[in-house]
């Protein structure tokens, strides 16, 4: 008896093994499917030496295996023999929807045994997110969608994407973006267009949101591959893009060869039109001279009146020569990884500049202020023909009379702090901002348009932001959810306008209308208004107010300054900022919109890296004046000092408050150390401090011992001092003939 046990236990497993490998090659070893469709089942791999076939997609959502390998090792880092094992294991796993063998997809929820082959799991309604550890959902436990209350329903409704009509109603094959009110997908056709379009360009078809969306449609189950668009990889793709029109499309061509012939100089030379490009003729075709290379066809000649000119930039020349970084992804796969991961960090926005700065080079253009004209003196810095970004800048004062500030006093860094310092306080107070100080709004200014004034403040933000100016912190929340989109898709409200302006106060009296008279009197009253806003409509009750004023303030705010919008956006792309904000914009809405941080003792202080000496006696004699130095910087924040710690942070790094981008190099400390009896008639200056000696000095002397700063290297060294107010008497000497050598009006 147990011998025919044995036997016949050795007779199932055979009967397995064998049921294992009897699955045609071409059909995949899990599904048991030989369909190929990328965008369904995901990419099909077949590896003929192991005559095994799989899909991708069964490979991510079976319950049994994982990613140890290498992307180049088995099947995008699936290895063959874990591949093997999984087989065997679902070989004994019957499928809720076909009930055959070889289920490997299971719900994600443990009380629930319902398991099915991947595709099947698609015809019975089954979720499977493909994130994280790529679970799985049945019906029953599946995450579903919900209705915004703000959805019409009154309009046909199609699918976004393929235009075929569509009832309005979510399920598991019918989706919608979070975004916005009317946009409806069939599941397929977003699978579809996400595997088109990629991570980089997959958004909402209609709202064109991004963040939002591609975060839902992971959550509804939809597959989006980490690549670029598949319209960005075909080969060749723009290659039509690269070829020369050659043809005289004069009314006659006298050329014998023919419309198509060029020759390389001479009469029967094809020009091209200068603005389109897209016409040409030969010299002697249209009876132009043989050195004429700037001609304009009919058509553009036409266009512009008879005055075909080549379009120039308001401020004429090339000098938007300006370098927009795009963010690199961390992601350097195009394949999803099923690993356990930390997802990736946005860092600070210190980290995010400082990243933006590794750009900057020498050497540095030479920016010369008169007097306080910072701004003057940027907007003459970018209107330049031959202005690059990415050169450091190097910044010299003059004053009314011309007379440069002593170069003793202002080094190079100190110099284009306080540059950057004045420049962003005039960007605030210029005409193409309205609103009250730290909170300010787009104003639209016809001039500033004329000048492309927009353009210019936006790489001056941008500019300072890298090159270590201060935050902005003089933006709204309202232009910045405009700029960037943050936080996504909120509608903006009265409170969002610029307070008493003449719009404000028509939407505010429509807004504040209590009753229907009241509501069509200030509709009345604001008739103009509203008749250029295209709102002029006849109201018949109170629920249309709330409509009313919502396209009232989205006119005023985002519709009219469409164009001023644009071109400060295009001057935030110089050196990237544009991109790293709108990537992480969580992160720099602080930076834009929250005025600078109140220095503290506690904040100067974890600034400074503190370098101590090697050698035991000096070490002993820097230990009390760290002490003193803490117990200074809260007596200066509390006011008990003659020095503030603005003042403190400008002596030792040029800056009186902390640049957005962080201290590049990060402040430190050494030591000053006072003539004494070691090393006499030595002067030393290494391993982080100085000291100096003379014979016969034995005691420490106080006297004449001051601090002293590296503004460039932000290096501080502090005097070794015998007591606190010795310590502090020294500092404050040092630092306030350091002040009163400032400009006023700091």
């Amino acid at each position: 008896m147990v011998v025919w046990l044995h036997a016949n236990m050795k007779k199932k497993v055979r009967v397995s093994k064998d049921a294992s490998s009897s699955i045609p090659e071409e059909c995949c070893a899990l599904c048991r499917l030989s369909d190929d469709d990328p965008a369904m089942f995901g990419e099909k791999v077949t590896l003929k030496q192991h005559k095994l076939s799989v899909h991708y997609f069964c490979l991510l959502t079976s319950c049994g295996v994982y990613q140890r390998g290498e992307e180049d090792e088995g099947v995008f880092g699936f290895l063959v023999d874990d591949i093997k094992q999984e087989i065997r294991r679902s070989a004994r796993l019957t499928c809720y929807g076909c009930k055959k063998k070889g289920a490997c997809v299971g719900c994600n929820v443990r009380s629930c045994r319902k398991m099915v082959h991947f595709p099947c799991g698609r015809n019975q309604k089954f979720i499977s997110q493909f994130t994280d550890l790529f679970p799985s959902y049945c019906p029953e436990h599946s995450p579903c969608q919900s209705l915004c209350v703000s959805s019409d329903f009154s309009l046909p409704q199609s699918c976004s994407i393929c235009l075929d009509s569509i009832d309005p109603i979510l399920s598991y094959s019918i989706l919608k973006c979070p975004s916005c009110h009317n946009s409806w997908f069939h599941r397929d056709c977003v699978q579809r267009q996400a595997h088109s379009a990629g991570l980089f360009f997959f958004r909402c078809t209609l709202c064109n949101n991004k963040e939002n969306f591609q975060e839902e449609m992971l959550r509804m189950g939809i597959f989006i591959p980490e690549r670029d668009a598949s319209w960005e990889l075909e080969a060749n793709a723009f290659s039509e893009l690269l070829e020369v029109y050659r043809r005289c499309d004069a009314l006659i061509c006298l050329c014998d060869n023919g419309r198509t012939y060029s020759a390389k100089t001479g009469w029967f030379e094809v020009i091209r039109c200068r603005l389109c490009g897209s016409r040409g003729t030969h010299r002697k075709c249209s009876e132009l001279k043989l050195n004429t290379t700037d001609w304009p066809c009919t058509d553009c000649t036409q266009a512009t009146d008879g005055k075909a000119s080549l379009v120039t930039s308001p401020q004429g020349g090339s000098r938007r020569n300006l370098l927009s970084k795009r963010h690199l992804s961390s992601i350097h796969s195009s394949i999803s990884c099923k690993r356990p991961s930390l997802p990736v960090a946005s860092g600070s926005p210190e980290e995010l500049l400082q990243a933006l700065a590794s750009q900057l080079r020498p050497p540095g253009f030479q920016v010369e202020v008169s007097g306080d004209q910072a701004l003057s003196a940027g907007l003459d810095l970018v209107r330049r023909t031959n202005f690059d970004p990415t050169h450091s800048l190097s910044v010299r004062f003059k004053d009314d009379q011309q007379t440069q500030f002593p170069s003793n006093l202002w080094d190079c860094n100190t110099a284009r702090q306080y540059f950057l310092k004045l420049l962003v306080q005039q960007i605030q107070d210029s005409v193409v901002f309205e609103g009250p100080d730290g909170s300010k709004n787009l104003a639209l200014d016809s001039q500033a348009l004329r000048e492309d004034l927009y353009f210019d403040m936006g790489c001056l933000l941008a500019l300072s932001l890298v090159h270590g100016g201060p935050p902005v912190g003089f933006f709204s929340r309202a232009l910045y959810q405009c700029l960037f989109n943050y936080p996504p898709n909120s509608p903006l409200t009265v409170t969002h306008m610029t307070p008493d302006t003449h719009f404000t106060r028509q939407v505010s009296r429509i807004a504040d209308a209590e009753s229907l008279n009241d509501l069509k009197e200030a509709v009345a009253a604001s008739w103009e208004f509203l008749e250029l806003a295209g709102c002029n409509r006849p109201i018949s009750s109170m629920d249309e107010r709330e409509t009313l004023v919502e396209d009232l303030v989205s006119f005023t705010m985002i519709t009219r300054m469409q164009l001023p919008l644009q071109r400060i956006r295009e001057g935030l792309q110089t050196l990237g900022v544009f991109d790293q904000v709108q990537l992480f914009p969580s992160v720099f809405c602080g930076v834009f919109c929250e005025a600078a941080v109140r220095l503290t003792a506690q904040t100067v202080g974890q600034l400074f890296t503190i370098n101590f000496s090697q050698q035991e006696d000096r070490l002993n004699r820097e230990t009390p004046v760290i002490s003193f130095w803490r117990h200074f910087l809260l007596e200066s924040e509390v006011g008990r000092s003659s020095i503030s710690l603005q003042d403190l942070l400008s002596f030792a790094t040029g800056a009186e408050e902390l640049p957005a981008a962080g201290f590049l190099p990060p402040p430190s400390i050494s030591f000053l150390h006072p003539f004494n009896c070691f090393a006499p008639g030595v002067e030393e200056d290494g391993g982080g401090e100085k000291e100096t000696g003379r014979p016969g000095m034995e005691e420490l002397r106080d006297e004449g011992l001051f601090p002293q700063n590296e503004p460039s290297s932000k290096h501080l060294l502090l005097p070794v001092t015998s007591s606190y107010q010795a310590f502090k008497n020294s500092m404050e000497q040092a630092i306030s003939h350091h002040v009163h050598l400032l400009p006023t009006g700091r």
